[in-house]
């Protein structure tokens, strides 16, 4: 048998990466009894027929992760996007992807783009992000800044791109790789958001070894894994680093005394936006569980 990766499905179809080049296959009728089902990103076995040299996948290697929206699993990174201007940053909501992201486990990489409209803005970001513990990389599909940057942190991983419409995530795989041919959609004049323009999900081929994954899926925020308030600080990296001075092991970093957390903010060794957004992050949980 052959072994492969899936890199898109359709319709019931798996269309496996091999040695051997690209098998259309589908999946035993066993899968569907255990309630398995195959997803883009697996490392599959693929039998052939000698009858029709279609592929039957007959395996499915054990998986790193599985993420469920998108759908796909053996994601190893994540490239969160998000434009300095058309549509205006959003940190609170570039947090929120942090946090989903963290708890997820990937690799994270920071890229600020459109960075052509407001070259002091982005700095100040960088600076904060940096501080936070994030690689950071500034790119604009205009000038073609960044792009090899981006090319080389996608080496050896398979990389979701993730962030909200319109921030230029098809565009700048288009720059990665002009095959790929990712549709890109304009700003809406109304709502100032961007159009949603993928559709598909499907990995698509960078060099050896090397994948990225564009999807709409990876646009929309679950923070159900935020069951209890205390579960927030966790995923804010300087928080939970700092928080491990406070006086009380409990500490929310909020209203608590000898907090080293808010010590931090007042010294500007943690920044006053990030904590801000943290404790608005904190207090929508806590408002969650009162209904």
């Amino acid at each position: 048998m052959l072994e492969g990766k899936i890199i898109k499905g359709i319709g019931g179809f798996y269309y496996v990466k091999t040695d051997m080049g690209i098998i259309e296959s589908r999946a035993r009728g066993i899968f569907r009894e255990e309630n398995l089902i195959p997803l883009v990103g697996d490392n599959v076995k693929v039998r052939i027929s000698e009858e029709d040299k279609s592929g039957y996948i007959e395996e499915i290697l054990e998986r790193q992760n599985e993420l469920i929206r998108p759908p796909v699993a053996n994601i190893t990174q994540a490239i969160i996007v998000m434009s300095i201007k058309k549509p205006n940053i959003n940190t609170l909501l570039l947090d929120k992807f942090l946090l989903m992201i963290e708890n997820l486990k990937l690799n994270i990489v920071i890229a600020f783009n459109k960075v052509d409209l407001s070259k002091e803005e982005v700095n100040e970001l960088r600076n904060i992000y940096e501080q936070a513990g994030y690689k950071v990389i500034m790119t604009s599909n205009k000038l073609d800044i960044g792009i090899e940057e981006l090319k080389e942190v996608l080496k050896g991983h398979i990389t979701v791109f993730a962030g909200p419409s319109g921030v230029g995530k098809s565009s700048l795989l288009n720059k990665i790789n002009p095959n790929f041919n990712r549709a890109t959609g304009d700003i809406s004049s109304k709502s100032k958001r961007g159009k949603h323009t993928t559709r598909s999900v499907e990995l698509l081929d960078v060099d050896e070894d090397t994948y990225v994954l564009d999807t709409p899926g990876f646009s929309s925020l679950d923070l159900s894994f935020l069951e209890e308030p205390i579960d927030v600080r966790k995923y804010f990296r300087e928080i939970n680093k700092y928080g491990r001075e406070c006086r009380f092991l409990s500490c929310l970093h909020d209203k608590e005394p000898d907090c080293a957390v808010k010590d931090k903010v007042e010294s500007g060794t943690i920044n006053k936006g990030r904590y801000e957004n943290y404790l608005m992050i904190l207090n929508e949980i806590r408002n969650k569980r009162r209904y």
